[in-house]
This record gives C-alpha cells, structure tokens and sequence, in this order.
C-alpha cells in the first residue's frame, strides 16, 4: 500500500516570528482515518523553539499508524528527528480523534474517543499558566512566576539533548521492535555508565565506561555539553568524560531503537542531515542483536546459523527458531559446546569457581537458561575439571566469532539426541566455528586471487603492448 503522509502545519504570528508557547485553555484536533492505512501519518505543529541554531527545535501532536492501530502522542522534534515523544514508554491508542488540550486547571492532556484520557501531565491546579518549549528543546509547563511545574526533561527517551542531565534516577530506553520483550537502555551506576539489554526481567550490560578519576566519590550525573558527555561525582566535580570525534557543536545523544548503540550527533550543514561523530561499539558484531536467534557473527561481519542442532525433523534452517523451549532437564537436553565463540552480554556470575561441567549442568537443570559461558583463568579447553566462573544466559544472543581461547567455553542448550546422534555432534560441535572461519578465509582468497588475477592480466597487456609498439 502507498505510504501516505499528511502533514498539518499550524503556527501563530507574533512580532514576525512562530510563538514558543500556548496558554490555558488552548485545544487542537486531529481527525484519524477511518479505516487503516499503512504509513499514516498527520502531525500538527503547534510552536517552535527561538533559538537561532538550525534546524530548531518544533512541539507538535502526532496521529501515527502502528500494528493495525493508530497512536496519538505530543512530540518534540528537531528538525526531522523525534527526540521527545508523550508515547514513548506507552502508546495511546485510539480512533476518530486526537485532541491535545491545555484545561483551565492547568494540566495538559492528550484525550481520544468519548474524552478518553490517553496521557497527561499531572499538573492539575498547580497554578500553570502556558506550556513552553525552551531553545534546549526542553518542553515545560510554566506558573506566573516561569517556574516550571513539568518538563520533559524529566522523562527522557532514547535521546539526550545538548544541555541535558541524566541522573542516576533516570535512564535512556530503546526498542528494538513494537511487538518484543527485549529493550535497551543506557543507565549511570555508581561506579559506570553502562548499556544493557533487557530479555523480561532478565538483565545484560554490553558496553561500560568507568571514569579514571573515579576513587571514592560516586557518579552523581552526566551532561551532554557541545562537544562531549561530562561525568559528575557527588561534589558536582567532573571526574570523566567522553570526547565527540568532530569539532561541529552536538546535538543531541541517541540510543539507537535497532542497534542498541549510543552515538553522539551534529547537524552537517552541507548534507542537511544529523552525523554521528562517535559511537560506543565500531564494530557490528559487537552489538548486542547482530544476528538471529542462535546466530554467530563472524569475522567478516556476516551472521552463520547453529545448523547441526537437530530436531525431530532434521537441521535447523533459521536462526530464529527456538530450539529449546519447553526442554529443561538432562534427560531432555544437553549442552552443545562451540570452540572459538563468545557472548557479547555480560552479566553477574551465576556461580563461582565451578567447573565446565558443573557450569552446563547448572543450565541443563534451569529451565529458563538456554546457553552458558564458562570462564577460566587457565586453558581449561581439554580439561572439564578446571574451576572458573560460570555464567547462564535466557537467550542466545550477542554470539561473536573469536580468536580461539581455552579459557571460554560457550555452550548452547540443544534437545537431548541419541548416542548416534551424540557422537555426530561431539565430532561437529569443534568444527562450527573452523568452518565458520574457513569460509571467511576462502571469501578472502578470491578477493586477493581476483586482485592478483587482475594485476597480472593489466601487466602481461602493458608487456605486449610494449613489444607491439617497439
């Protein structure tokens, strides 16, 4: 179907420029389709920030198609960029209308069918007079006095803009995908500031940065400053702080809805677009969700399916199946160990100084594990008996090829086989990731065999035409 977008575009005059904020009492509607159409979108812009910096910053409400529905949300935008959205955490889903309106108690309210009340601010009788949207893209809710009784600020996304603080309270979060229990989110410890990956209730960390001048002071905030993210301790010092790669002012910080990856931005004048200046993970195998389900990143960047996990119907054919639901126990399952892999995820030990063996039969008897590492401060690869720690996973994601290291023993969770079929993957499971390699290695060799190829061919006709002209 024909992506259609509309987009509605209201503003009010004042001494030649657009106002940067609406009063109590203010209302404006949006109609909704009546039927469904995919890539819908209507948008009424209702301010814009004064700030001279280009693109500024634009307050609008948003009627948007999503999974067979429409949402309905206040969102702040700068330039093309959503960086503040009322729908974030929660979608408000409705039909025939979607209303924004400022009462006359001084809340602000995003109401829908019969006056549903789909978001609010809270701020009701709390004296506000007019909903403001500052030059740092900040959206408040003002008294008479300008001082501010809401701001969104406060409820931050998965973007932190040039001037904003991120506190320990609060976090940044990112979402894969409408219809996934995985999102990522970008959060300040005590000791670090850290990504993680959230599967349900389960919790891994795959990139941190610790400041050097850390010692005993704890990390209070970060602020996104024009040319890096400044870390504080609880004496308002700065004790870290990450640099941007360019010398252009930032934006804003975003933690990408499908990587999972933090970046910095700058606006590039010359392509009218927003660049990342840097980023905290280079490469794509170290992101968390690089592949599939049961997936390995290989050297090369691409992504190779487990294929000698069996089934009642043979091979797996996708990553994206999951071979071990409902399998918990040894007599139903076993662990298939791949030689040169490793996890990406990080997490707390589930159990310290216990063996290889003792760490797979922790995930055979846990129902909810579907893969473990085990981590040894000797080589420990033909030697089960080595204590080390073990670590148990609730997916099998993150999975990178590696330089092969008898510390690590990365397991997966497979459905028990008979002994034909045992000995068929004792004799595979220390082949995947050689072959893995080795096709890498003869993708490299035809590319070098092609150039050479090449070179050659280009000399021997350079050589006669030499002779010819001669």
């Amino acid at each position: 179907m024909k992506i259609s977008e509309v987009v509605f575009l209201i503003y009010w005059l004042v001494q030649g420029y657009c106002t940067s904020d609406v009063h109590i009492g203010y209302q404006v509607s949006l109609a909704i389709p009546t039927s469904y159409c995919r890539g819908f979108m209507g948008r009424a812009f209702l301010m814009e920030s004064e700030n001279q910096m280009v693109p500024n910053f634009r307050a609008a409400i948003s009627v948007e198609a999503n999974n067979e529905k429409y949402t309905c949300s206040l969102d702040v935008l700068l330039g093309d960029v959503k960086v503040w959205s009322s729908g974030h955490l929660s979608k408000f889903y409705t039909i025939d209308k979607c209303v924004l309106q400022l009462t006359q108690y001084g809340d602000l309210l995003l109401t829908g069918q019969d006056d549903r009340v789909g978001w609010k601010a809270g701020t009701s009788r709390q004296g506000v007079e007019r909903l403001h949207l500052l030059g740092t893209g900040n959206l408040v809710l003002v008294d008479a006095m300008n001082l501010i009784k809401w701001q969104s600020f406060n409820f931050p996304t998965n973007i932190m803009l040039w001037g904003q603080r991120l506190s320990s309270r609060t976090r940044l979060t990112a979402f894969p995908s409408n219809n996934s229990s995985l999102s990522y989110s970008f959060e300040i410890q005590y000791d670090k500031i850290a990504l993680y990956l959230y599967s349900g209730k389960l919790k891994y960390s795959y990139w941190g940065y610790t400041p050097l001048e850390l010692e005993d002071l704890n990390i209070t905030y970060v602020e996104l400053t024009s040319n890096a993210l400044e870390i504080f301790n609880n004496k308002n010092h700065r004790i870290g702080r990450i640099k941007s790669d360019k010398i252009e002012p930032l934006r804003f910080l975003a933690l990408g809805n499908i990587t999972g990856n933090l970046g910095f931005y700058y606006y590039s004048s010359e392509k009218g677009t927003f660049e990342a200046s840097y980023q905290a993970l280079n490469t794509s195998c170290d992101l968390p969700l690089a592949c599939k389900p049961y997936g390995i990143c290989t050297f090369s960047g691409k992504c190779s399916c487990i294929r000698l996990i069996k089934r009642g119907d043979g091979l797996l054919s996708d990553c994206a199946e999951n071979v071990t639901e409902g399998f918990c126990g040894r007599n139903r399952s076993q662990m298939l160990q791949l030689q040169g892999v490793m996890s990406v995820l990080r997490s707390n030990p589930y159990k310290v100084n216990v063996s290889k063996e003792m760490c797979a039969n922790l995930c055979l008897d846990n129902c909810t594990c579907v893969a473990a590492l085990h981590f040894s401060l000797v080589d420990s690869e033909d030697d089960h008996t080595k204590p080390g720690e073990c670590y148990l996973y609730g997916l099998a994601r993150g999975v990178k090829q590696i330089q092969r290291d008898g510390r690590l023993s990365y397991m997966v969770k497979v459905p028990a086989a008979t002994d034909q079929d045992h000995d068929k993957h004792s004799h595979w499971k220390k082949r995947i990731p050689i072959v893995v390699g080795v096709v890498d290695g003869i993708v490299l060799l035809l590319v070098l065999g092609g150039i050479g190829y090449y070179v050659i061919r280009k000399r021997r006709k350079q050589c006669a035409a030499t002779a010819h002209s001669n």
